[in-house]
């Protein structure tokens, strides 16, 4: 009926004009010279009526690869060919582009007509020849010529119409070289894309994700062109098999304007020039709906993308330009690269709109292009990394610097911290303890015990920010010396044996009868291990109980292993809270809206103590049933055979000892003073800065030197740096010296012991343990300990 139509329409059928011979053998020329092309438009003709009809108006065609352009109109070729062997030949003809949707192909050999179908538009397996290219296998019988039509049909796309006849032998030779540089042309995209997927990965740097997108994005479009995504992916052809060109070209536009901008910083650089890159992105995305609206909107969307990608390249043209005006530095090899890539690209595009004949080159002009630019961006990428790793050590520095500085001021401001804080602890407990000592009524008493435990408490919760801070620095060590553990252990459970019954709970101590008279050990860091406990023990107790027992067990080479358990009834610990026990300010993580008060410190400095000697902790609880806390740890014992103490040694006659006390805050010397004057064989002077201890230096002498740090117009480092050079003479310089200060920290320690200080204590100062050693030092010695 369609040929009746066309007949009706045309008025008349007519023979076509005498159409030259390709002959196989003998012919001159190439295959193209012998074939013609027409144009039938959106007319659906079958073999029948391009054979006979007369108003397809045929032209010869002008190239080996020649092109129609971006076009979804019908198109048909016809050539004559002819093999005079006396033997039957076989070829391969090469024609269309391998993303053309319709290729058919029909052999008229006298009355026979074979139809051949081929494109992507068709299942990869219906293709006569199964290859990513159109090919077509011709059997050609012997002394006979054949009459050949190529039907081509595309959605917009530009349709080429090349004929490429070649011997079984040469096409295969032939298909064997392209996929040796097709293989290596994927290799090195493939390689790069995913190199520079890692670096960003690790360099957190967009211009390597964007990059390395784009490189992805170019190899898939190629794919794409060449029909591998087709032969290895979508082989059923269809819908999304056809659009995959725009998509992967699209993506591949969007991702090189991604990377140009971040590699070249036009937000911060160029932000005039950022206007127009969104607009281009814009434009992108109008083209991604026009591909899958209708038919209509995607073969628009062909020659716009193509223009599009004109545009985006004179954009990245124009910012590098515009850069390199304003003297702004652009890596040499970016240059290079996008040098190669838009004389790649602008060939590739304008052999799509025609503007360029095709050839080899002009076809394969993406490719080379791509080829160089990869090389040369990643060079220039090379050189981004080596940029970023300088600006990363540079960065490094830097916070290294601040970090030291930081470290600085935190030690500075716990410095003055502990000095601000225990300054007024050390007066309170210092007249809490006096005012005790004169035995006062009951109510006044317990007025005082109120006071001097919110001390201890206070200045409980510093220690522990000091010795927090000294932990993370790793400077937390134990002071080892001779101690009475009994006694220590004994004033520990006194103490809290009157915390616990005043909440109404029972305290019970066990304590090893074998327990040695005297061991060798940081015995202050024993108390703090022990109150820490016995505070969460009766801290965690509403009520019941709490149990302290104490077993001494006698090991080798005169060192005893002692085990302490301490048990309490109180709320106990669930299984997650257990496993954070020993986490810094766990306190903190209780939802108790602070029932129990606390930092959360105490276990945390608690094991790292027990590590520093050796020992260890253990916790067994549940919760609301009580917790069972075991520690152990090892002493070494002390064999005495005579203990003197030199105060003890003293007689009346003898000179009393002269302590000259620096000191600026008035209550600690009050509290001092009070301490000193319980000894009648003291004679105290006060000097209120050491500016005030140089000049009474000079005018007086002294046994021993109290020396507070932080102090007004001379502080103590500078007054012990006179008096330890000699500038007074070498009877002052010789002078023993102990820091009295509220500064804790290991820094401040190391720091008077190294000016010359014979000794360090902190605030506040514990009565016995200053007499002592006013009197160690004012003799010249330590305790008289003979083994």
């Amino acid at each position: 009926m369609k040929q009746l139509v066309l007949i009706a329409y045309l008025g008349c059928l007519s023979l076509h004009a005498q159409q030259p011979v390709y002959n196989i053998q003998n012919s001159k020329g190439q295959l193209y010279e012998y074939a013609q092309y027409t144009n039938a438009g959106n007319l659906d003709l079958s073999i029948s009526d391009v054979q006979h009809s007369s108003f397809l108006k045929y032209k010869d065609l002008e190239s080996e690869n020649h092109s129609v352009g971006f076009t979804s109109d019908n198109y048909w070729v016809k050539f004559k060919i002819e093999n005079n062997d006396a033997s039957s030949k076989t070829y391969y003809l090469e024609t269309g582009r391998p993303i053309t949707d319709v290729v058919d192909l029909y052999q008229i050999n006298g009355a026979k007509i074979s139809h051949f179908k081929n494109g992507d538009d068709i299942p990869f397996s219906k293709k006569q020849v199964e290859h990513r290219s159109t090919v077509f296998k011709l059997d050609l019988p012997p002394q006979k010529a054949q009459q050949i039509y190529i039907h081509y049909k595309s959605d917009g796309e530009t349709i080429n119409l090349p004929l490429t006849l070649y011997s079984a032998e040469a096409f295969w030779i032939n298909n064997y070289h392209q996929q040796m540089f097709l293989g290596l042309f994927y290799g090195i995209l493939f390689l790069a894309s995913i190199i520079y997927l890692f670096f960003y990965s690790s360099l957190k740097e967009k211009a390597f994700l964007y990059y390395g997108f784009y490189v992805l994005s170019i190899a898939l479009m190629q794919l794409a062109l060449d029909g591998f995504l087709h032969e290895y992916l979508f082989t059923s052809g269809g819908y999304f098999n056809s659009r995959l060109v725009l998509i992967t070209a699209l993506l591949s536009n969007l991702y090189l304007l991604k990377y140009c901008e971040h590699f070249l910083r036009v937000n911060t650089q160029l932000n005039g020039f950022k206007k127009a890159f969104h607009v281009i992105y814009g434009i992108i995305g109008v083209l991604f709906a026009l591909v899958f609206i209708s038919d209509k909107t995607l073969e628009l969307a062909y020659p716009i993308s193509n223009l599009n990608g004109l545009f985006s390249l004179i954009l990245i043209l124009a910012t590098t330009f515009t850069m390199r005006f304003k003297r702004m530095k652009i890596d040499p090899y970016f240059s290079f690269g996008i040098f190669f890539l838009v004389i790649g690209l602008l060939g590739f595009v304008m052999n799509n709109l025609s503007l360029l004949p095709n050839n080899f080159y002009t076809l394969n002009s993406a490719k080379f292009g791509s080829g160089f630019e990869v090389i040369f961006l990643s060079l220039s990428m090379t050189n981004l990394i080596r940029k970023l790793r300088i600006e990363k050590e540079r960065s490094q520095e830097e916070a290294l610097l601040k970090s030291e500085e930081i470290s600085g001021l935190k030690t500075y401001f716990m410095s003055n911290m502990s000095h601000e804080l225990r300054t007024p602890i050390n007066a309170i407990m210092g007249v809490a303890d006096d005012e005790i000592a004169k035995n006062p009524s009951p109510e006044i008493k317990n007025a005082l015990d109120i006071i001097k435990n919110a001390s201890v408490s206070l200045l409980s919760n510093v220690n522990d920010i000091l010795d927090f801070e000294k932990i993370e620095k790793n400077e937390l060590k134990l002071n080892k010396q001779p101690f009475d553990p009994k006694e220590t252990m004994r004033q520990i459970c006194t103490n809290w044996k009157l915390e616990a019954e005043k909440k109404g709970l029972k305290f019970i101590s066990e304590i090893d009868e074998n327990i040695p008279k005297r061991v060798i050990g940081d015995d202050k860091r024993l108390v703090q291990i022990l109150n820490n406990l016995l505070s969460n023990a009766v801290k965690f107790t509403e009520k019941g109980q709490v149990v302290f027992k104490l077993i001494s067990t006698p090991q080798p080479n005169n060192v005893h292993r002692f085990s302490i358990q301490i048990s309490d009834t109180g709320v106990g610990m669930d299984v997650q809270f257990k496993n954070q026990a020993f986490d810094s300010f766990n306190q903190m993580r209780l939802d108790n809206k602070r029932k129990f008060g606390g930092i959360g410190l105490g276990l945390t400095i608690v094991n790292h103590i027990l590590s520093l000697c050796d020992g260890n902790i253990k916790i067994e609880s549940e919760l609301g049933k009580g917790t069972d806390v075991f520690i152990d740890f090892r002493l070494q014992e002390q064999k005495l055979a005579k203990l003197t103490k030199v105060e003890d040694s003293k007689t009346e006659n003898e000179m009393p000892v002269k302590v000259l006390m620096v000191e600026d805050n008035k209550m600690n010397q009050m509290v001092l003073a009070r301490i000193l004057k319980t000894k009648s064989e003291i004679v105290y002077s006060i000097a209120n800065n050491g500016q005030e201890a140089i000049d009474k230096l000079k005018e007086e002498t002294f046994d021993i030197i109290l020396m507070d740090l932080q102090m007004p117009v001379m502080d103590g480092y500078e007054a012990t740096e006179i008096i330890k050079s000699g500038a007074l003479g070498t009877k002052v310089q010789d002078l023993p010296i102990i820091a009295v200060t509220a500064d804790a920290t290991q820094e401040t320690k190391e720091r008077v012991l190294n000016m010359g200080m014979i000794d360090h204590m902190t605030k506040p100062i514990e009565k016995e343990l200053i007499l002592q050693k006013i009197f160690r030092y004012s003799q010249g010695g330590a305790l008289s300990e003979t083994a």
